[in-house]
């Protein structure tokens, strides 16, 4: 994707989503967040759950994201022909009660040039980005003034980091490294190649762990999940489908 930065900045986001009691007296918190109920949602109809499209400086062709129903089930399809642009919703959750995240997608074709290694081979037929909210105390002083810079001009501060979990044409499943365009979003291929293709697969990953291994250091809060299937790099066409996304505590909390 051409425009990186721009999309570590769009997926910022505010929200509220552990709900306190008035006291000292907490709410017991619930087994799950669902962040992406796409199920409940009606073919042809408007996003669900405050989803809402991304969309980058200096990309004019955008992705084509509509609600469908797929085997029985509404879904979020993804049609991109040369294009970039994905689906975002602002999110506040807490890694450490939450690090679990869930969800299902479906590729009908991997890209021919994709490349995780290089910018000009920086797109994927489907990928799910998770922003973290900004926190000084993990941003070295080198790069403070960019980050002034952005909330100068965007009137936020961008995430400290992002995970963005691939669908990769050929990299082996595991592999992990930095965006070709900022070290502070680190991509980790868990699909890769054809041998799926047409079929819905279910993920799960410990994002805290995940976190954790990219960062050296323990994550703030989700501040924003996307999805995104983008070919503006090779250009090529992609059609992917996103099921239901959900943060879950972990087995046995």
């Amino acid at each position: 994707m051409r425009s990186g930065w721009n999309a570590f900045v769009g997926c910022i986001g505010i929200g509220l989503c552990l709900v306190l009691l008035a006291g000292t007296f907490q709410a017991e918190l619930p087994a799950a967040i669902h962040v992406g109920t796409f199920s409940r949602a009606q073919a042809g109809g408007p996003y669900p759950d405050s989803w809402k499209p991304l969309t980058f400086h200096k990309i004019d062709e955008y992705t084509e994201y509509s609600l469908v129903e797929d085997d029985g089930t509404v879904v979020i399809k993804a049609v991109s022909r040369g294009s970039s642009s994905g689906l975002t919703r602002e999110v506040t959750i807490d890694p450490k009660l939450y690090p679990i995240v869930e969800w299902r997608w479906k590729i009908e074709n991997v890209l021919q040039k994709g490349d995780v290694t290089t910018k000009q081979g920086d797109d994927y037929p489907a990928r799910l980005y998770i922003t973290f909210a900004y926190d000084e105390s993990k941003i070295d002083l080198l790069d403070q003034a960019q980050y002034e810079l952005a909330k100068l001009l965007h009137g936020k501060y961008p995430p400290t980091g992002a995970i963005t979990y691939i669908w990769e044409s050929r990299s082996p499943v595991g592999t992990m490294v930095p965006n070709p365009y900022t070290d502070r979003a680190k991509m980790i291929v868990i699909e890769s190649g054809a041998d799926k293709v047409g079929q819905w697969v279910a993920e799960s990953r410990n994002l805290y762990k995940d976190y954790q291994k990219a960062f050296g250091d323990d994550p703030p809060p989700v501040s924003g999940v996307a999805v995104m299937t983008d070919t503006d790099n090779t250009p090529e066409s992609a059609v992917a489908y996103y099921g239901d996304i959900v943060f879950r505590k972990a087995a046995g909390d």
